[in-house]
């Protein structure tokens, strides 16, 4: 077989695993976001956010999220911090622990718009679309991680290189 076939195929089968959903959030939804949700209850949906409260109940845990529009991995977009998609409210049953959905932690649900939901904010009484959640996907945390080289970008001998006097016997030959 021809390598230069080979290689761009194995390529292109490379970068496009990069860009793919994790199982569970694959599939296909209506693009409605969080502020449009009235318009169209009963739609399957994935939204996605930052937590801002978890509230396990009886026999299902509610959500509170801030919703932000997701990238094609199916994860909350972080690139932007101000853009948001408003808030919704989530539920799912059976127990969600609060100390692992903490809140700022990021999570993307599939389910069904089942209408709204009632919530103060502060003294603000607001009206959030909710959500009858088929799939939670809690995202592992993101570590940003700083690399120092403490030689720089030369090594230890600098941008000249190992010197050929330097070593055992400081030169003498």
């Amino acid at each position: 077989m021809n390598i230069r076939l080979v290689l761009p195929f194995i390529a292109a089968l490379s970068l496009a695993a990069c860009a793919t959903a994790p199982k569970p959030l694959q599939g296909q939804f209506n693009p409605v976001a969080p502020r449009e949700a009235a318009a169209q209850p009963g739609a399957l949906v994935r939204w996605g956010g930052s937590i801002i409260e978890t509230r396990p109940g009886p026999d299902q845990t509610c959500f509170q999220m801030l919703g932000r529009p997701l990238a094609g991995t199916g994860r909350p977009s972080s690139s932007d911090s101000d853009a948001n998609d408003g808030r919704f409210i989530a539920c799912r049953t059976g127990f969600y622990d609060p100390a692992i959905f903490q809140a700022g932690r990021e999570v993307t649900f599939i389910g069904k718009i089942a209408g709204t939901e009632n919530t103060r904010i502060g003294d603000f009484e607001y009206r959030v679309p909710k959500i009858e959640a088929d799939v939670v996907y809690l995202w592992p945390v993101v570590r940003e991680v700083q690399v120092v080289d403490p030689w720089g970008p030369y090594g230890p001998y600098g941008p000249w290189g190992p010197s050929p006097w330097w070593g055992p016997r400081w030169g003498w030959w």
